[in-house]
């Protein structure tokens, strides 16, 4: 109980953290008429996450009924959208998984589930894959000509991330039955690892360095479960790297439980569990490979003649951004963001971000 009281407390904090920091980078035009004060105890009372949400329902409204500057509206919306999904990210990844591995290490300890764990289980897990599946296409939404996922490129996206999450959480837990204390070493050595690595990416998301840091804090929370590209350019290589090191450090985990359980121990039917969960690993990395090779939006536009990346290597033109047409509507979070995911020619720069104007 201590522990989920504890995940719960540190997740809804860091992002509240974020959430006040974004407002107030955000140009005063895009955010909720609200004053300073007010809105900064708002994020102390962890009210800061509903506050965006009653706010994008307002603009949600105006974007159904209005007729003029439907379009700005419609950008706004976007934007508003895009960091209510990234937050949820955040709080899936700090909150929801790490307790979702708690729960499944309670489950193997005990060895008994009540239906109501099951469930709660395998909805979790679903929620997880959502929520990359939902922070991916809430990008594109930045896209001047949106080329959305299909059903059939949405269903790939999201079971590749669920078949690669399972055997990661189900490692985590496996080593937790061995050795509960050692998961939080090996988490903060990790994550240590992870934050490092992002740190080399020289990201450069927040208005300054300390905020920035709490940023590639969160990430490598993150990375530790699943990848998320943090850095522009080509990512073959990164993820290449980060799959493999993932891949080896869980495959170590669940060799030390073998190696270190008890006889006596009525677990024989994590044996066919785990036998099944490399073959489930390579099959993710199988379709996030049908993926960007057959399913990606991508493949359509380059039939198209044109071009729109995201994740992937270079090419020669690049994708134009939805913009405001007020000049002054500058975010340049939103901007390094967009620059990160999308391959950007240099046209293509001159162009305005969602809630961001070309400097």
């Amino acid at each position: 109980a201590a522990l989920s009281l504890s995940l719960l407390a540190a997740a809804s904090a860091a992002a509240q953290a974020c959430s006040w920091l974004w407002l107030r980078s955000d140009p005063p035009a895009l955010r909720p008429a609200v004053p300073a004060a007010l809105l900064a105890a708002l994020h102390l009372l962890q009210l800061g996450f509903f506050l965006r949400c009653l706010h994008a329902l307002k603009v949600g409204w105006r974007v159904c009924w209005a007729k003029a500057e439907e379009e700005d509206e419609q950008r706004h919306m976007a934007f508003l959208s895009h960091d209510i999904s990234m937050l949820r990210l955040f709080e899936t990844f700090l909150e929801n998984t790490p307790q979702l591995t708690l729960l499944l290490y309670i489950v193997l300890q005990t060895n008994k589930a009540e239906l109501s764990q099951g469930l709660g289980m395998g909805t979790a897990f679903l929620c997880v894959s959502w929520s990359l599946l939902d922070y991916h296409q809430s990008l594109r939404s930045f896209l001047q000509d949106k080329h959305e996922l299909s059903l059939g490129s949405s269903i790939i996206y999201f079971l590749w991330n669920l078949f690669l999450i399972c055997p990661r959480i189900l490692a985590l837990a496996l080593f937790a039955l061995l050795w509960p204390y050692g998961v939080a070493v090996h988490f903060s050595l990790v994550w240590l690892a992870m934050f490092l690595w992002v740190s080399l990416q020289g990201t450069d998301f927040m208005e300054s360095p300390g905020p920035e840091q709490l940023y590639r804090a969160m990430v490598a929370v993150i990375l530790y479960f699943s990848w998320f590209n943090v850095a522009q350019g080509r990512t073959l290589g990164r993820s290449i790297i980060y799959h493999t090191f993932i891949l080896v450090d869980s495959s170590l985990l669940a060799l030390a439980w073998l190696w270190g359980r008890a006889p006596s121990q009525e677990h024989s039917y994590l044996l066919p569990v785990l036998s099944a969960a490399l073959p489930c690993y390579l099959l993710g990395l199988g379709l996030r490979v049908t993926y960007y090779k057959w399913l990606h939006p991508n493949v359509r536009v380059q039939q198209e003649g044109r071009y729109d990346e995201v994740d992937a290597g270079g090419g020669s033109d690049g994708p134009e951004f939805r913009s405001f047409l007020e000049p002054d509507l500058v975010n340049r979070r939103m901007q390094w963001l967009a620059q990160t995911h999308f391959s950007l020619s240099q046209p293509a720069q001159q162009h305005c971000l969602n809630g961001a104007a070309a400097v």
